[in-house]
């Protein structure tokens, strides 16, 4: 990275302030995009009052503590239970001891908070007003085996021209490349209506879309496979949909740019501690290390939660689990819903195991090493953080020591991998990346496998739930529902949680909580009147469309 030389030795997540915009509706604090939409809050009374009505949210990953927080804040009484020991979900962290006696925090992997992140911000902003607690990393660079580079520094952030800027500077896309390209194949991603995009979309795979549209092979594999593998799936079996909606959100629908923020802290010192003491100060039971064991439909109404063999009535629930958690608790509470509810959320699938490894090495990586890499080619290795570039912990051990924290991330490993085996190669992958880590001797190392992000599978759209049930007082959250909104992975959580609530909130005559996304469909009018021409031209003459 240009600055790394001075990064390495200045201490990370220097406070960062982000510059207003002025517009006729005001953008929500620290966003640039003028076309920002707005989802406001349904009007009602700022606070319960006499006996306010009471809410279990089941689950304390982002979706139940923004449910929780959204809840509270209104004066409703909410008990939040999470079966882990502390609250994060799967962005927790925990203690852990290395060998060489020093204490550290490990986690579940890097996560990039990306401006677009407006809800999930303003959760963040309820505890850190301007968000001093992240610290942009100054690029977000690509590297492909076969020696080709790109980078997002200077691409220009409004579209289209970030995506003639990309084009124009990767070396992934050259002007003979432009003729071979199927125009009318690309056009759905420049024409982005959500939710219209899943009818479009949903039944096709994201690498047949890119197949179709002929996009170079190394701009294929360097940059879309590299974005599509974040939602933890191969692209093969990935819904065409999602990966669409995910290039509108970040790149082509979206003038926040493709740059990103990261905790500068580990993540329950950044986030989730300082989350839990506000829970607790608008009187929200956070009831960690409290697996829910069953939720049943009480006779009067609202819901009996039993956990720690005590059983709590509610007025009403947010069910803010994963995939797995959710089924698992739904096959031993029958009766919440109806019939075909249940059924479609036992078919929802899980995406494939991914592999996080952590190791604290004896010397420092070259100085100018990136603080994130994604990569493509280099066997299972599909990116690389070197922690202390950003991170206070990471760094502080890295100048106690000499040192570096480096983590290493392998998605959608095959269900018949030899693990040891696969964290082996990524091992190996590290040392053809970085040649400085060959003669570094391993401190210590962790390694965390799991299988529980939500797979969004081809076809797989019309099964996933809605924030609402038939149940009009069980309300579903989590980066596996449909929000009818332009939002993924944790910020469709933390709006889901949102949403959950305002519903909530509405029927209780309860002010809601004003929400804000990239905007739902693309940009330009002119390519929006093309694609509609091209579909309907396609379909008088029969023609498949992508």
């Amino acid at each position: 990275m240009a600055d790394g030389d001075h990064a390495h030795h200045r201490r990370p997540g220097a406070a960062r302030r982000d510059p207003p915009v002025k517009q006729r509706h005001p953008l929500p604090p620290g966003a640039r995009d003028r076309r920002a939409e707005h989802v406001p809050a349904v009007p009602g009374a700022i606070s319960a009052t006499g006996t306010p009505p009471s809410t279990a949210v089941v689950g304390g990953g982002i979706a139940g503590i923004a449910a929780a927080v959204a809840l509270a804040e209104r004066g409703v009484q909410v008990t939040l239970y999470e079966r882990d020991d502390t609250l994060g979900g799967r962005l927790a962290g925990w203690d852990t001891r290395l060998a060489d006696g020093s204490s550290a925090t490990m986690s579940r992997g890097f996560h990039a908070f990306f401006r677009q992140y407006y809800n999930l911000r303003a959760l963040l902003r309820r505890t850190d007003p301007h968000l001093e607690r992240l610290t942009q990393l100054p690029d977000y660079p690509l590297w492909h085996a076969n020696g080709m580079r790109d980078s997002f520094q200077r691409v220009p952030r409004t579209p289209p021209w970030s995506a003639a800027g990309f084009a124009l500077t990767s070396p992934t896309f050259t002007l003979s490349d432009l003729p071979r390209i199927n125009a009318r194949a690309a056009l759905p991603l420049m024409d982005v209506r959500v939710p219209q995009v899943y009818e479009q979309l949903d039944s096709v795979s994201a690498y047949d879309l890119l197949a179709s549209i002929r996009f170079p092979e190394a701009a294929h594999h360097l940059a879309f496979e590299v974005f599509s593998r974040s939602f933890f799936a191969d692209p093969r079996h990935l819904s065409a949909a999602e990966m669409v909606l995910m290039f509108h959100i970040y790149f082509l629908g979206s003038a926040e740019g493709l740059l990103f923020d990261v905790p500068n802290d580990p993540f329950p010192t950044a986030l989730w501690n300082p989350l839990h003491r506000y829970l607790e100060s608008l009187g929200v039971d956070v009831r960690v290390s409290t697996p829910v064991e069953r939720v049943a439909a009480a006779p009067d109404g609202g819901f009996r939660v039993t956990a720690d063999d005590r059983t709590r009535r509610h007025d009403a629930c947010v069910l803010a689990l994963d995939t797995r958690g959710l089924q698992h608790l739904l096959r031993h509470s029958p009766g919440l819903a109806d019939d075909d509810w249940y059924a479609r959320v036992a078919r929802l699938r899980t995406a494939p195991a991914f592999l996080v490894s952590r190791l604290w090495l004896d010397r420092p990586v070259a100085v100018d090493r990136a603080g994130f890499l994604g990569t493509s080619g280099y066997g299972n290795l599909d990116n690389v953080s070197v922690l202390e570039r950003w991170e206070h912990e990471a760094h502080s051990w890295s100048r106690r020591t000499g040192g570096s924290v480096i983590e290493l991330h392998a998605y959608a490993v095959p269900d018949d991998a030899d693990r040891k085996a696969e964290q082996d190669r990524a091992v190996e992958q590290l040392h053809l990346l970085y040649p400085e880590t060959r003669a570094a001797r391993v401190v210590d190392s962790r390694n965390e496998w799991r299988e529980d992000c939500p797979m969004f599978a081809t076809a797989g759209y019309g099964d996933r739930p809605t924030v609402h049930t038939t149940n009009p007082t069980l309300m579903v959250a989590g980066d596996l529902v449909r929000t009818g909104l332009p939002v993924a992975l944790m910020e469709r959580a933390a709006t889901s949680g949102m949403l959950a609530a305002n519903a909530l909130l509405r029927q209780w005559r309860l002010q809601g909580h004003d929400l804000w996304t990239v905007p739902t469909r693309g940009r330009s009018t002119l390519l929006r009147t093309m694609t509609r021409r091209s579909t309907s031209r396609a379909r008088r003459t029969e023609l498949p469309v992508p």
